[in-house]
């Protein structure tokens, strides 16, 4: 009954078997390898286009680094108040952007809008230099309340974007998942909508450590090489992250992580629906689900072995409050979830209802 994050998961055998056999002899170092180029190739393919791509070992690596290629550091990123890079990656945006200002907006709703981006713009200060200017607008997909961004949203963002010349960055972290409950091409999702840098994650979806920045404009892409140095994210054996990405990306395996991961998401989501006590706060998108449910049932499921995490009560809908006898907590399948841990999670509700 794991369903503390799909960071708990461990690789995926084919991406495992990649890592051993990339093990294998001498090759050149700083990704100038055959296996960081074919992963390259590959993305290329995907995503329709051709770009410049980065690799690095985190996430809050690919998202600093491509914030601070984006904006100055006496500029503003704007991103949904939950966003990862205001609520879970500490002041790493600030340190890497040498010290833009991260400003979270949006709250209660469930996904940052045009609407959001441009009442923001209508407010801020233009006084130069004493207010600090937007320079960039960032968003998660799928984001941190599990729901995702579909293309007509993601192009009214980058429309609203354009009229105020702000770059857009888009935290992928979860992107596999997005793709695969739109079933599109991820270059609908990208470039194609506007999107200029993506910070594209395997690390969450069957990878064991692999993170992508990736350039769909050259011209963004020209202080990368030295950011990525200079912050220690170069790493000598490259073909750590291209053996990664090439076996993730090899016959659609990244999206059948995904689907199953999103599959068991839902099918969790229906099981739970059977319980009164029980409510699914936001729509069930991808693979995550956030919920209520009665304090003691909650301590119950984690005394019988079930992990997840309480979650933030201020991240609810603004017509909710939680009440002293409830928890809010978010629940997170992966490709390793089974049928048997959405079973023995339902079966441990179940069992503990008949008896209280």
């Amino acid at each position: 009954m794991f369903f503390g994050s799909d960071n708990q998961s461990c690789a995926s055998q084919p991406i495992l078997d990649a890592i051993i056999a990339a093990n294998q002899g001498f090759t050149h170092g700083y990704g100038d390898d055959h296996y960081t180029q074919q992963a390259i190739d590959q993305l290329s393919a995907v995503f329709e286009c051709e770009l410049d791509v980065f690799f690095v070992p985190t996430g809050t690596a690919a998202n600093c680094l491509a914030l601070a290629s984006l904006v100055k550091p006496w500029q503003t990123v704007l991103c949904h108040s939950s966003s990862h890079i205001i609520m879970d990656e500490s002041t790493a945006p600030e340190f890497f952007t040498g010290g833009a200002r991260i400003m979270g907006i949006a709250q209660h709703s469930n996904k940052l809008t045009a609407e959001h981006i441009r009442h923001y713009m209508s407010l801020g200060g233009d006084d130069i230099p004493h207010n600090s200017q937007v320079g960039a607008v960032s968003i998660t997909q799928a984001n941190e309340l599990g729901q995702v961004y579909s293309a007509t949203d993601i192009q009214a963002i980058s429309h609203e974007c354009k009229q105020h010349g702000l770059k857009l960055h888009m935290d992928g972290a979860r992107f596999s998942n997005a793709v695969s409950h739109l079933k599109c091409r991820p270059a609908e999702l990208t470039w194609q909508v506007g999107v200029d840098v993506l910070s594209l994650g395997a690390t969450k979806c069957g990878a064991l450590c692999a993170e992508a920045v990736i350039f769909f404009n050259k011209d963004d892409a020209r202080s990368m090489p030295h950011l990525r140095k200079r912050a220690g994210h170069l790493i000598s054996k490259g073909r750590l992250f291209g053996s990664q990405f090439s076996a993730w990306l090899h016959d659609n395996h990244w999206l059948e992580l995904a689907d199953h991961a999103n599959q068991h998401a839902q099918k969790l989501a229906q099981q739970l629906k059977a319980f009164a006590d029980i409510k699914i706060i936001w729509p069930v998108q991808a693979n995550e689900l956030f919920i209520t449910l009665p304090k003691p049932l909650a301590d119950h499921l984690n005394a019988q072995g079930a992990e997840f995490y309480d979650w933030y009560p201020a991240i609810l809908p603004v017509h909710m409050a939680l009440n002293g006898n409830d928890r809010y907590v978010r629940l997170v399948t992966s490709f390793l979830t089974s049928d048997a841990h959405c079973n023995e999670f339902v079966q441990v509700i179940e069992n503990y209802l008949k008896n209280n």
